[in-house]
């Protein structure tokens, strides 16, 4: 019990708010943060990737990425949890959740979700978009390069290179 650290927050009810709407929308990362990196960073095992320090003070700064769906990943972008840890005091304490936009609207709204990944409702098409555009990427989309014929590639190389040429060459001419 000696060597365990004290939790505690800058911010408890807005990183609480962040909390539950991980816990609504990402399930998977609420338990690893609830039942892994919780009672480890409380034993002195910091996770995560160490920021910044400060030798005067003796405190460290720490962002940890939480496990989540690549698909949430690439529209929204990592959860990451961001910690300082006082090393005097034996205290962590516990800053943020990002991205705090959608985690925040998670919490006031009731989100939609497309394709099983969270749909803003500020910005719900450009979100809807790089959903559909991941999802055919992983399908390979209409565009198979695999599956092309060599001659149909070439041919679309050289139509690419012979515009781009033009308009470089107009741009130098005038």
């Amino acid at each position: 019990m000696k060597n365990n650290y004290i939790i505690d927050y800058v911010n408890e009810n807005e990183f609480r708010k962040k909390e539950r709407a991980i816990k609504k929308y990402n399930m998977l990362a609420y338990k690893k943060l609830l039942f892994d990196y919780y009672p480890s960073l409380r034993e002195g095992n910091f996770l995560g990737v160490l920021v910044s320090s400060d030798e005067n003070d003796k405190i460290d700064k720490y962002e940890l990425t939480l496990p989540t769906d690549r698909t949430f990943t690439m529209v929204h972008g990592n959860i990451t949890l961001h910690y300082s840890v006082y090393r005097d005091n034996k205290t962590v304490i516990l800053e943020t959740l990002t991205p705090e936009d959608i985690l925040t609207e998670g919490h006031q709204k009731e989100l939609t979700t497309y394709k099983g990944v969270m749909v803003s409702k500020s910005h719900k098409d450009l979100d809807m978009f790089k959903i559909n555009l991941l999802s055919s990427m992983n399908k390979d989309g209409f565009f198979k390069l695999d599956t092309m014929p060599v001659w149909l590639l070439t041919t679309i190389i050289g139509i690419f290179s012979f515009i781009t040429a033009f308009i470089v060459a107009k741009l130098i001419i005038k």
